[in-house]
């Protein structure tokens, strides 16, 4: 089993809580995650109907079976046993107890919100990220990576991507789409779910899809909060703090996965995305992916952002650290150009407020060129610290 970087974490956050909560994507590795770092915990799956109908009908009785705690996986499908869990984790006053996961943020989250703050941590695991995926490898190419994406099946059972994503996309659809929202057409979901992948780095608009799809506004902004919410994209927020140009207010959307969007907007194989012409926005979107991994691995927060005002200036990703940003400009091409600096000089000066200036790109070597720290992709976590 390859080990995750957010395993610490998760056994730390169990010495101090009574609950660890895991949240993420279907097939991220939750399960994997948890029997690797519980082995002594009753494991209990709320996706099988005996256990789930015992839960519902019977929590006292369901959970009495566990009084040293048990895992429960995919505990969004019994959100009612949260309230119980709280009454036993207030008795017991023990850290540790119970190791939940679940990969729907809707009705899990408001619930344990409801019944368990400030008794659980909070963990998101997202797919691989490419250390994970490819220990100690040097020899990557990038078309490869993007293609075959990061989802632990493939790696873990070397199987064809495209077949992976194919499964997990039907599975998406029947399952998690229909249990979250009532769609009577999953054809033209699907569709949908294709638009945005041929979007996947790019700036949302929603009178457009509302209108290629044949829906109203509000059901496209209905359609992307349930994206979000299965861990299947997520959109950046453009960033506006104490700067007073024009910006644009529309987000940028990303899929997490490379390897879906790819399959989704009809990418087989590696060859395919050689000369694919959006390979560059699939590069952008491994970046901020591997990014956002990198953090909640680390357990900090969430703090990626873009910059564009009405101009069209911009910049790719900003790390807002509180008083300090990271600059990030993400270049698919393997030779530095100054052209790639001219983001930078269009970024406002904020008083008070200190700028690092990075280049992600598609070359091996990491260097200063023009004092911009330069990145090669295979070591964006250099970014980081």
């Amino acid at each position: 089993m390859i080990r995750r970087e957010i395993s610490e974490k998760v056994l730390g956050y169990a010495k101090k809580f009574p609950v660890v909560t895991i949240t993420g994507p279907r097939q991220s590795g939750k399960t994997t995650l948890v029997k690797a770092l519980f082995p002594h915990k009753p494991y209990v799956s709320l996706e099988e109907v005996d256990n789930r109908s015992y839960a519902q009908n019977d929590p006292r009785g369901f959970l009495a079976q566990y009084p040293e705690g048990a895992v429960l996986d995919e505990a969004q499908r019994t959100p009612d046993l949260f309230s119980y869990i709280q009454t036993i984790v207030d008795s017991k006053n023990e850290e540790g107890l119970f190791i939940i996961t679940g990969s729907q943020q809707f009705e899990m989250i408001s619930r344990i919100t409801q019944s368990l703050a400030g008794r659980t941590a909070l963990v998101t695991l997202l797919p691989f990220t490419l250390k994970e995926a490819y220990p100690g490898k040097e020899n990557l190419e990038i078309d490869e990576v993007l293609y075959t994406g990061f989802l632990p099946r493939i790696f873990d059972k070397n199987i064809n991507p495209s077949d992976v994503a194919e499964f997990y996309i039907n599975t998406y659809l029947e399952r998690d789409v229909r249990q979250i929202i009532n769609i009577k057409d999953m054809t033209q979901f699907e569709v949908f779910l294709q638009l945005c992948a041929g979007r996947t780095g790019q700036l949302v608009n929603f009178n457009t899809l509302s209108n290629e799809i044949g829906v109203s506004h509000n059901t496209v902004k209905s359609w992307i909060s349930v994206l979000e919410a299965s861990y299947i994209i997520k959109l950046l927020r453009p960033y506006h703090k104490r700067i007073s140009r024009r910006l644009v207010k529309s987000p940028k959307l990303y899929f997490l996965d490379t390897g879906l969007a790819a399959n989704l907007i009809g990418i087989k194989s590696a060859d395919h995305i050689k000369n694919h012409p959006l390979k560059g926005s699939l590069f952008e979107t491994y970046v901020v992916s591997e990014l956002l991994k990198k953090k909640l691995n680390r357990g900090e927060r969430d703090n990626l952002f873009f910059y564009r005002d009405q101009k069209g200036n911009e910049l790719d990703i900003i790390l807002d650290n509180g008083f300090d940003l990271d600059l990030i400009e993400v270049k698919l091409s393997r030779t530095l150009n100054t052209s790639f600096l001219k983001g930078f000089k269009h970024f406002p000066e904020i008083d008070n407020f200190q700028y690092k200036e990075h280049i992600i790109y598609g070359g091996d070597n990491s260097c200063m060129f023009h004092d911009v720290h330069v990145c090669n992709w295979k070591n964006i976590e250099d970014v980081i610290g």
